[in-house]
């Protein structure tokens, strides 16, 4: 039976990660993270490390824009 994680993180669902044979599939709930959807990661823990990077630079990137 697979194994089933939410990914939340900052109060954001960013999507579920499914435990495979070889590794965890990620499977996005929000656009923002659909860059990330299928991805096949080696542990629950990339999965969270990957999302979290992405939002980080999704946030440096909308404070450039303003300083602009």
């Amino acid at each position: 039976m697979p194994h089933a994680y939410i990914i939340e993180i900052a109060n954001r669902t960013a999507g579920i990660v499914v435990a495979e044979e070889r590794g965890f599939r990620f499977f996005s709930s929000e656009t923002d993270f659909n860059s990330l959807e299928g991805t096949r990661f080696g542990s629950a823990r990339a999965v969270e490390r990957a999302v979290r990077a992405l939002l980080d630079n999704s946030r440096t990137g909308s404070r450039r824009l303003r300083a602009a």
